[in-house]
C-alpha cells in the first residue's frame, strides 16, 4: 500500500512538472550614452520590449520599466514579460528614453531587435542619443 502511495505520488509530480511552462522570461541590461553629462537628479529612464511586426499598426508593448536614473550611466534594466504572448514569426525590440519633468533628452535611435526564444545575448546594451 505504502509503495501504491509513492508510485502515485511520483507520477502526480511528474506530470504537473511536464506540464507547466515557465510562466515569465526576463531581458536585462543597461542604457547608456557617450556624453560626458551627468543627469538631473530627476531624470527618469523608460524601457520597453515591443512587437514591431506590424509597419502600419502601433508596436505592442510586451513588458516596460519606468522609474527615476538611479545613479550614472550605463542605467540598468530588467524587462519581465510572458513568453506566451510571444508569437513566432513577429518580430521584438528593445527601446529606451530619458526624460525629465516630460521633457525628451535622450531616446535610442537605432532599433534593437531581440530573440525571445532563450537564445538572445545578455545583457544587452542599448545606446541613447541626444534629442537637441
Amino acid at each position: 500500500m505504502k509503495t501504491l502511495a509513492i508510485a502515485l505520488f511520483a507520477s502526480l509530480l511528474a506530470a504537473c512538472s511536464s506540464t507547466s511552462a515557465p510562466s515569465k522570461a526576463s531581458l536585462e541590461g543597461e542604457v547608456f550614452y557617450l556624453q560626458r553629462i551627468a543627469l538631473p537628479p530627476a531624470a527618469t529612464l523608460s524601457v520597453s520590449l515591443q512587437d514591431v511586426s506590424l509597419m502600419d499598426a502601433p508596436a505592442v508593448t510586451l513588458a516596460s520599466q519606468n522609474g527615476p536614473v538611479k545613479g550614472n550611466v550605463p542605467l540598468p534594466f530588467r524587462l519581465t514579460y510572458d513568453p506566451a504572448q510571444v508569437q513566432p514569426g513577429h518580430r521584438y525590440a528593445v527601446s529606451a528614453r530619458i526624460e525629465l519633468d516630460g521633457e525628451l533628452l535622450f531616446i535610442n535611435t537605432e532599433q534593437h531587435a531581440v530573440q525571445l526564444d532563450g537564445q538572445a545575448a545578455q545583457p544587452l546594451r542599448i545606446k541613447v542619443d541626444p534629442v537637441r
